[in-house]
């Protein structure tokens, strides 16, 4: 009985000796699998020194070759991943979300941390993300040009050139059968009086037609004039009119600017003595310039949403507006400054006789108030010239009798906060007259 066992346990130990030595030997072979797959994948190495490497390790047995078989399944994995990424940064770029979102998900359901595995160093002809690069370098060349290739294909098109024609056959005449001095006379419609050249701007993505229409250089000559006058004379250092009218700083006359002023007061003791009552003061200035040098400067504690619909014309009813004109004036510094001169309409009251029947009439001085208003012109943000920051106010008040004039200037405090601009489709939503 004791033999027996002994012969038991000395098979229980031979057995634990082969499993060790079998752990020992397959944890030897994936160490040497290691070493042979990071050889395999250091750079510089020729396919010479690659070819004896999978005998040996076919001739380890099939443990080493499933765990061969399942590391050519994650590189391949992770290569699959990888192409998926690239395409849903490609998709991102061009502006398809909903596809990018699709293929970011699949890259991340393969690999989830791909992201940090991409390096983004791969050849322009491997994917599409480095083409499209230099496709994109191509196309900023070309759109330096745009207006002169487009000219270039109408005149190759046919003797007789039009600048559009009909997409699909239509039994109506179509507006390629108008004449170009028709055309431009609707251009011209388009941008008014107003200088609406947001409208012009997208009436120019129709066709490659309206395109070379909407750069007339006629057009943004006159609209050149229309805002600085006599001052833009030389196109210098401008290449053109357009580019004049985008970089140039100006005013903007498609919207208001519009500034709050908010303040806190001390109101009057009560009858008991007790106590004071303190006020929250708001208000708001508003201020719109039309293109004929004409500005509105309008003072109230309403709200935009009801003072801007009645800033539409000038011929407003708003008892409270001020008009006048304005002038731009470019400094030695480059620094746009806009300066202004208002004034409260003039209504003539009638005189009423009955009042002063039974006495002597004594005349009232008869006086003129007008406010001198600097602003200097700034951008701030992503939109240019929305900003005017408050730099001189002084009222002057002319007596008739006299011709004297008193002028009291007030102080650029905090109460003057500055104005910002706000855009308002309804000011260019109809033309009254064209360009």
């Amino acid at each position: 009985m004791a033999e027996a066992e002994e012969d038991c346990h000395s098979d229980l130990v031979r057995t634990d000796d082969n499993e060790r030595s079998g752990e020992a030997n397959l944890q030897a072979e994936l160490q040497m699998f290691r070493a042979q797959w990071m050889f395999e994948l250091a750079p510089g190495m020729s396919s010479s020194g690659l070819e004896p490497l999978p005998c040996r390790a076919s001739s380890r047995g099939p443990g080493v070759r499933s765990v061969d078989a399942r590391g050519k399944q994650e590189i391949a994995k992770e290569e699959k991943a990888k192409e998926l990424f690239l395409k849903a940064v490609e998709e991102e770029q061009n502006g398809a979300l909903y596809e990018a979102i699709k293929f970011y998900r699949l890259a991340m359901q393969l690999v989830p941390d791909i992201e940090f595995k991409i390096t983004y160093t791969r050849s322009p002809d491997g994917d599409g993300v480095g083409k499209r690069c230099v496709e994109d370098n191509k196309e900023d060349d070309k759109m330096a040009d745009l207006l002169s290739d487009f000219q270039q294909q109408l005149t190759l098109q046919e003797s007789s050139v039009k600048l559009c024609q009909p997409e699909v056959d239509v039994s109506q005449t179509h507006i390629s059968v108008l004449p170009m001095e028709v055309l431009m006379y609707i251009f011209r419609w388009v941008v008014s009086s107003d200088l609406d050249l947001r409208s012009l701007e997208q009436l120019s993505l129709v066709c490659r037609g309206f395109y070379i229409c909407a750069r007339d250089p006629e057009i943004w000559h006159q609209v050149c004039l229309k805002i600085w006058g006599r001052s833009c004379n030389k196109l210098v250092p401008y290449a053109s009119w357009r580019e004049m009218f985008l970089e140039r700083p100006r005013v903007r006359f498609d919207g208001v600017y519009i500034s709050k002023t908010k303040y806190i007061r001390q109101g009057e003791q009560s009858l008991d003595g007790f106590y004071r009552a303190w006020h929250q003061v708001e208000y708001y200035r508003y201020l719109r310039f039309f293109p004929d040098g004409q500005v509105m400067m309008l003072t109230t504690p309403e709200d935009p949403q009801s003072i801007v619909p009645r800033l539409r014309t000038k011929n407003t009813r708003t008892d409270a507006i001020l008009l006048g004109h304005y002038r731009l004036s470019q400094e030695t510094d480059n620094q746009t400054k806009v300066f202004a001169v208002i004034m409260k309409k003039k209504e003539e009251k009638p005189i009423d006789y009955h009042k002063y029947r039974y006495f002597r009439r004594v005349p009232a001085q008869e006086t003129d108030h007008s406010f001198h208003v600097g602003l200097q012109l700034c951008s701030s943000g992503r939109q240019r010239f929305n900003k005017l920051v408050w730099i001189h106010h002084s009222c002057h008040i002319t007596y008739k009798s006299t011709g004297e004039t008193a002028v009291t200037t007030f102080d650029i405090d905090k109460m003057y906060t500055p104005l910002f601009f706000a855009r308002v489709k309804s000011f260019t939503a109809f033309s009254e007259k064209p360009l």
